[in-house]
């Protein structure tokens, strides 16, 4: 269930202004929105003209009904009147017609009265309007009545999260060490579930910087790297009110920002000596560890209570690395990882891991609202690094697998388009699936996702599986394909051009 402000004036009626709000409003939300008002209307409708039919042919029926019973009371009548007057004559055939007529009679007349007495009703009567409501999901009803309902909280040991947003949802889920998953949903406060088998407690907390009800945090924020992610997170920063200073290893991707009002920094020591909190989003390992610990770096602009949260796709190990030097100098550290993909990033829907100071975490809290949908806090650093890892391995395996079905699918004569049809209306209906299938059908493979970025997640997530001697085969078999695909040079394109590992 989702709610939200909304005023008074901005409430308009649906049809009147539809195709109005649909050349304003462009997005794939908004039309998934319209699309999914039309199909209620549809049904309701739908409902209303059943019920009107059923209600029509009741009525026919009743009146029709009436009618054969006053046809038949006026042939009973006139029988009878003529069987009289041929018994007066005493005739054999007079006898027989009677005898004739009172067995029809008696046959047909018990049932007809039944009939007339208790009329079966084959439609349904009009609903009223609590019909028209639509029904609670079975499966929503058998999580809210069997894990949650039956769930106590302990009490708080957190204060709440300052500076909440009113439609921000906090979700708790508190991992034990039996495979037992607890939910409980939260409104504006950040509660802690701590058990005495010490569980790993995650927050998850829901959002989207689209709401514009946000309170930006007084503290200074700072942002280095302006890639395909962080370009969209700061945008949307900017835009919730907080004041940004950001670098760039590029000079002149700062300029947008400085034009939407960010401030520039000189170098990575000089934003996060001026800033309280300091975000880093940069591709991989050794550009993480460049940017701390090289010239004029991170480590440089560190001071007891300074904060630097990295956002970067990473190995655990380089993430508990740059912890420790952080925290040796006094500073906080957090890891943030991201989930998701340059359209993500500007709309604001990102999903963010988190793991490390916890108190930072709490700190980041509106920044967090303004770029993602949704935060999870998963403990110790180095938890947010595997998690991420994971996520992006399945989804690198998967979008191999699509192009892998799609080129099998046009060498055996088979529409590929009717393919991403029937996938559309099955189980693996995903926006996902059809924005990359639309990619490959369209040959479209601007960069959303970088192809060597994933490649580099899933030999990452390969090396995560050796550590723990645990096999990731899927894994290992994707990875060799999207090697091929760097070697066919489609590093700069989308993942999706995976597709063109099948097809030299």
């Amino acid at each position: 269930v989702f709610d939200a402000w909304i005023k008074v004036e901005q409430l308009k009626p649906y049809h009147l202004h539809k195709e109005e709000m649909i050349k304003i409003n462009k997005g794939k939300r908004f039309q998934q929105a319209v699309d999914a008002v039309e199909e209620f209307l549809r049904k309701t409708k739908g409902k209303d003209q059943a019920s009107s039919h059923n209600s029509s042919e009741e009525k026919n029926r009743r009146n029709s009904s009436e009618e054969r019973g006053k046809q038949s009371a006026g042939e009973e009548k006139r029988k009878a009147s003529l069987s009289e007057g041929k018994l007066k004559k005493g005739t054999g055939e007079g006898k027989k017609r009677v005898s004739s007529v009172s067995s029809e009679r008696g046959s047909k007349s018990p049932l007809k009265r039944a009939q007339d007495q208790s009329p079966r009703k084959r439609g349904r009567p009009p609903k009223d309007e609590k019909d028209l409501t639509i029904p609670e999901s079975s499966t929503v009803k058998r999580v809210m009545t069997g894990t949650v309902a039956g769930f106590k909280w302990p009490p708080s040991v957190s204060e709440p999260v300052k500076d909440s947003d009113p439609h921000f949802h906090h979700f708790l889920l508190s991992q034990t060490e039996k495979p037992a998953v607890c939910y409980q949903a939260i409104t504006k406060k950040l509660k802690v579930c701590e058990e005495e088998t010490g569980s790993t407690s995650i927050q998850a907390a829901d959002s989207t910087a689209v709401n514009g009800s946000i309170t930006p945090t007084d503290k200074k924020i700072g942002f280095l790297g302006l890639g395909l992610m962080g370009s969209g997170i700061v945008s949307n920063l900017l835009k919730m009110g907080h004041t940004v200073t950001v670098w760039n290893r590029t000079a002149e991707k700062c300029d947008l920002f400085i034009q939407e009002g960010a401030r520039l920094g000189r170098t990575p020591a000089e934003v996060v000596s001026t800033c309280d909190i300091t975000f880093a989003c940069v591709s991989d390992p050794k550009a993480a560890k460049d940017l701390v610990l090289g010239p004029s770096g991170v480590l440089q602009g560190i001071r007891p209570g300074k904060c630097y949260v990295d956002m970067s796709t990473v190995d655990a190990d380089t993430v508990t690395e740059l912890a420790q030097v952080i925290v040796s100098r006094g500073g906080r550290f957090l890891e943030a990882p991201v989930s998701g993909n340059q359209q993500l990033s500007n709309d604001g829907m990102l999903v963010i891991l988190a793991a490390g100071d916890r108190g930072l975490y709490e700190d980041c809290s509106s920044c967090f609202q303004a770029m993602g949908k949704t935060s999870f806090f998963l403990g110790e650093v180095g938890n947010a690094a595997k998690m991420m890892l994971i996520v992006n391995m399945v989804q690198g395996s998967f979008m191999a697998t699509i192009a892998e079905g799609l080129t099998l699918a046009q060498v055996t004569g088979q529409s590929q388009q009717t393919l991403l049809d029937i996938l559309n209306q099955g189980q693996l209906a995903s926006i996902f699936l059809d924005q990359k299938c639309q990619n490959i059908l369209q040959g479209n493979f601007k960069p959303d996702f970088y192809l060597k970025y994933i490649q580099k997640d899933l030999r990452l997530a390969i090396a995560l599986g050796d550590s723990v001697n645990h096999p990731t085969p899927m894994a290992a078999a994707a990875n060799e394909v999207y090697k091929r695909a760097k070697a066919l040079d489609q590093s700069d394109n989308d993942m999706s051009a995976v597709y063109r590992a099948y097809i030299h």
